[in-house]
Formats: structure tokens, C-alpha cells, sequence
């Protein structure tokens, strides 16, 4: 890691000196000498807002407060939390923009190892110990990158992908040292809105040169998405025998081998990336997953109960840790366990109506295990009653699916198969194109003893799917566009997954193009845009869908958001 001389750091500092006078930086660390000799060497070069912070929690209470251009975290942080899992969570919750620098702080010894298995990449590095010249030349370096990337960054925070990849390709044009850079943003950015054709052209160009594994790994994605699943499968397998610790490609590898029908090797994949790093809550889940389709109740009850541990107290953790634990506990015969998780759940998440939903559906189990019907009926009417609420108040997302599986199983194991098949086919409607949900609704009437039922429910479902879109797309072939929009507006709110929403949205602003624009018909699109990203945030038929909606507002002189910004009123 090559670090900038001293002259090219005063030079940099200097340039940057009236941000410096600007700069609010949090340093997080527990040990309150170490905070205070970060806080004097940044003093040294002008920078006088500093906040400390003790803990990930403190962290996360002052970023919410606060917006900080510079994070320094050490690595090790309280009750074997990270800096890297700090990251995890600042990122996952949209904390801090993309203009933020965040530097992990780390001890020589431990570097090599912390910045291999890395899952989200920090801006840089800093190694214990440091001098107050390697600091200068560590933020002076940080920062000047930013400020290269500034517009690239800041048309990403507004869902501008056409203004990303056209500043990407002007970084790589003027500023040769941050080209192999620009050109990693520009690819991504291509292969998240669904033009993988130019992705595949990108990454290419980068491996020219020579095999960086990120670049591998966007061009097996690139890959995947154009239907090439069989080669995209034997570069991931190259990229991890040469760069066995990039642990992304795990990931993905073991959903082209599950989707190729060998979930065993799937699990495997997934177990072996655990084994370098067992920290990744998400990880962990995905394991308990395969590994409960498995029917290997044992490693799925390990990587809950990992899952579980890692979660525990941040905002990463979800009511499903404690019922996926619980419920293979309750699979294993371990009653006792299962009891105790739910007590655990009770307590910890106390006011929590989804804690309380798992734990009425997990008591309602526990107790038709023990051989109390009165009991499990009980709670199972309390746990439908509490349901019905939540849908209610929030919509049909206020309870997860997996909480709703889980719910309907519960339903069929006890013989309210009207029930349960119709809270099930709400998921399944809602979450068709997700095999990991189908296949954990086919799990679920398989130990239902109802195996055939939910075969039969899927393929109905698939044929209501088909027959909806079908009807709204013939309409709109036909010229018929108000009978388009009426029609997959009607999809969109009996089945609201992914694809409806997206063509509902489309069938809206096309509407909205050709015949003048309509303030609450448009506010309609955008609600739908904004539940098609809870379904799936990465969706490149959500970018694409954005970008329409962009494009359609200029023309009559709207400003459209951001699709992060906070929503209108719906209508």
C-alpha cells in the first residue's frame, strides 16, 4: 500500500485546506488515549470538529446526529464488535453519504488479514502505530479522491446512473491515476441498472491488463444476467482458487449452484466463506437457509445462532434470527431451547409488535409439540388477530415473509388449511420471482404433509401472474394505454411484487408522456416504484423504471427526488 510522499501531501493539504477548516470527523475507538492522540495530530493540520465516540453504538448516535466527512474506526471495537461490522451497519442504513471517508485503524500484525476478508471496502487504512506525517498522508489522499469522484458520487446519492457512468468515464479520461477506479464504479454501476452488455465491456477492458478479482467477479455477474450462467460459474471458481479469501464470490457462486440444482455444494461454498469469516450476519443467515433446505438441521441451528450473536443489539438484528433458531430448535425435539430463544426474543425486543407476532407463532408450536391444543389454538388466534393489525397499519410488508410462512405453516399444521393457503399465496404472489422464497413456502407444505397442495397453489399463483400481465401488456400493444394502466394498476395492488409494480410504474409514466401530466396519478407511480425497492433494491428493472420516471419529469419541469428521499403523501 503505497503511501504519498511528503511533498505530494502538503501539496494535497493545501488544496484542501479550506475543506480541512470545514471537516467534522468522529473518531471511534475505546480506549479514550488513542481518541486523543488521533484528535491532536488532526488538530496539527487545522482540523478542530472533532467528536469521539467509545462504542459502535455511541458511533451510530452521533452519525445520526451529525453528518461527518471523515470516520476513523478502529478495528476492534466493544463485545467483539468491529470497525468493519460499524461500516456494515452505516451503510446498510444509509447513515452516511458516499462522500464520507471511512478509515478502519488497524495494528500492523492484523492488517493483511482485515483488509483480505474485508466485505464492505473502507476508503483506506490506517496502521498502528502512525505518525502524525503517515496520518497527513492517509486523509490528504482520502480526501482528494473524494473530491474526484464528488460528482460521480453525488449522481449516484440521486439515482442519476446515466450521469454516474458518464462521470465515470471522465475520470478515467482525465485522471489516469484513479482510472482503474472509475472504471470499477462505472462497471457496477452498469451491471446494478441492467446493462450488462456494456458491463461485460468494461470489466473486459480492466482484465486486459491484469486479473483484479473485483473485476472477475463484475464480469461473471455481467455474465450470469446474459443467460452465460455455466461460464460465469467456472470464473468464480478460478477467482477463489487463485483469491481464496474474496469473499463475495462465495455468495454468489453458491446461488448459481443452488439455481443449478446442487444445494449441497451450495452450503459448502457458503461454509467455506463462514470459515474465513464468520462475522457477516447476512452470511450466516444464508447458511441456516441452504442448510435448513438441506434438511441439515444441525450446521442450520450453528449459523442462526451465529447469525443471532453477530445481530445482537445493532440494528441488523430481526425478530427471524430468533425464529429461525427457534424453529429448528423445535424441529430437533430440543422444545427446551426453542422455549428459551422465545424468551430471549420476548425480552430483548420488548415493544416490538413483529417480535411479538414470532413469538405468539413460536409459542403456538412449542405448545402443539407439548400436546396442548387448547394452548397452540390460543395463540394462534392471538398471532392471526396481531397479523391482521400489522397488515392493517402498514400494508402486507409490515410483517416479514418469512414471519408469514412461518404463520401459515403453523395454520396448516393445525388444520386451518383455508387459512394458511391463502396467507401463503399472498406471499408467494408478492415474491414470485425469489426462488428462496418458493422454496421455503414448498418446505413448508412439505412438512405440512401437504405437499401436493402447495405445488398446486404455486402454479396458480404463476398462472394469475401471467394472465394479469398479459392483459395489461396486450392493451398497451393494442394502443389502449389508459386500459394499460388501469388494468396493471389493478395487478399492482392485488399482487404487489416486484414486476407489477415496475410495469404499473412504466404503464403510468407512459401515460403521463403522451398525454400530459397528472400530479396524483405520477405521485401512484412513484408509491409503486418506492415498494418495487423494498422488494429489491438492486432490481435493474427498478433503475430502469427510475429513470423513465426521471426522464418523463423533466419534460413537464418536474424535479424528481432522489429514490431515497422520503416519500409524498401516498395516494
Amino acid at each position: 500500500m503505497a503511501t504519498p510522499s511528503a511533498q505530494q501531501s502538503n501539496a494535497l493539504l493545501a488544496a484542501l485546506q479550506e475543506q480541512l477548516l470545514r471537516l467534522r470527523v468522529l473518531i471511534v475507538d475505546r480506549q479514550p488515549n488513542a481518541r486523543n492522540t488521533l484528535r491532536t495530530m488532526l488538530s496539527t493540520l487545522g482540523v478542530t470538529q472533532v467528536h469521539g465516540a467509545s462504542s459502535a453504538w455511541e458511533a451510530l448516535r452521533q452519525v445520526a446526529k451529525h453528518e461527518f466527512g471523515v470516520i476513523f474506526s478502529d478495528y476492534v471495537l466493544e463485545d467483539g464488535r468491529d470497525g468493519q461490522q460499524l461500516l456494515e451497519e452505516l451503510r446498510h442504513r444509509h447513515l452516511i453519504p458516499l462522500s464520507t471517508v471511512f478509515m478502519i485503524v488497524t495494528a500492523e500484525r492484523g492488517y493483511q488479514h482485515v483488509a483480505s476478508v474485508a466485505e464492505l471496502t473502507p476508503d483506506d487504512y490506517l496502521i498502528k502505530p502512525f505518525t502524525a506525517e503517515q496520518l497527513q498522508g492517509r486523509l490528504a489522499r482520502a480526501l482528494f479522491k473524494k473530491k474526484i469522484f464528488a460528482s460521480a458520487n453525488a449522481a449516484l446519492e440521486k439515482g442519476d446512473w446515466a450521469a454516474a457512468v458518464a462521470a465515470c468515464e471522465a475520470i478515467t479520461a482525465t485522471q489516469p491515476a484513479h482510472a482503474t477506479e472509475a472504471l470499477r464504479l462505472q462497471g457496477e454501476t452498469l451491471n446494478a441498472v441492467g446493462r450488462y452488455g456494456d458491463a461485460e465491456a468494461v470489466f473486459r477492458r480492466v482484465l486486459t491488463d491484469r486479473p483484479i478479482p473485483w473485476a472477475r467477479m463484475g464480469l461473471a455477474v455481467a455474465l450470469h444476467a446474459r443467460g452465460a450462467s455455466e461460464e460465469a460459474e467456472t470464473l468464480l471458481t478460478e477467482l477463489l482458487r487463485d483469491c481464496p479469501e474474496y469473499l463475495a464470490a462465495y455468495d454468489f457462486l453458491a446461488r448459481l449452484q443452488e439455481q443449478r440444482g446442487d444445494p449441497i455444494t451450495a452450503q459448502e461454498t457458503l461454509l467455506e466463506a463462514g470459515r474465513i469469516a464468520p462475522h457477516n450476519t447476512q452470511r450466516q443467515r444464508l447458511v441456516g437457509d441452504v442448510a435448513t433446505r438441506n434438511g441439515d438441521l444441525s450446521q442450520a441451528e450453528k449459523a442462526y445462532q451465529n447469525a443471532l450473536n453477530r445481530a445482537r443489539g445493532s440494528s441488523l438484528a430481526s425478530a427471524d434470527d430468533y425464529a429461525n433458531l427457534s424453529k429448528v430448535l423445535i424441529e430437533k425435539g430440543n422444545v427446551s431451547g426453542a422455549k428459551q430463544v422465545i424468551q430471549d426474543l420476548k425480552r430483548e425486543r420488548r415493544g416490538d409488535k413483529q417480535a411479538e407476532l414470532a413469538s405468539l407463532v413460536l409459542e403456538s408450536e412449542v405448545c402443539r409439540q407439548e400436546g396442548d391444543e387448547s394452548g397452540a389454538q390460543k395463540r394462534l388466534d392471538q398471532a392471526l388477530s396481531l397479523h391482521d393489525t400489522l397488515v392493517a397499519e402498514g400494508g402486507p410488508e409490515a410483517t416479514s415473509r418469512r414471519l408469514q410462512v412461518e404463520l401459515a405453516q403453523v395454520c396448516l399444521a393445525q388444520g386451518r388449511d383455508e387459512t394458511g393457503s391463502e396467507l401463503m399465496k399472498r406471499v408467494a404472489a408478492v415474491h414470485h420471482d425469489d426462488p428462496a422464497t418458493l422454496s421455503h413456502i414448498r418446505l413448508a407444505f412439505e412438512k405440512a404433509g401437504k405437499e401436493e397442495a402447495g405445488q398446486e397453489l404455486l402454479a396458480q399463483v404463476s398462472r394469475e401472474i401471467v394472465d394479469l400481465n398479459n392483459r395489461g401488456v396486450t392493451a398497451a400493444q393494442g394502443g389502449d394505454l389508459q386500459a394499460s394502466v388501469e388494468l396493471l394498476i389493478q395487478a399492482a395492488e392485488r399482487m404487489p411484487n416486484l414486476q407489477f409494480l415496475v410495469n404499473a410504474s412504466n404503464a403510468i409514466f407512459t401515460l403521463l408522456d403522451q398525454k400530459g401530466w397528472q400530479e396524483e396519478l405520477a405521485l401512484r407511480g412513484r408509491r409503486y416504484l418506492k415498494l418495487a425497492r423494498e422488494r429489491d433494491p438492486r432490481s435493474p428493472k427498478l433503475f430502469a423504471a427510475w429513470e423513465f420516471y426521471q426522464r418523463v419529469g423533466k419534460k413537464y419541469g418536474i424535479l424528481v427526488p432522489p429514490i431515497t428521499a422520503p416519500d409524498p403523501d401516498d395516494v
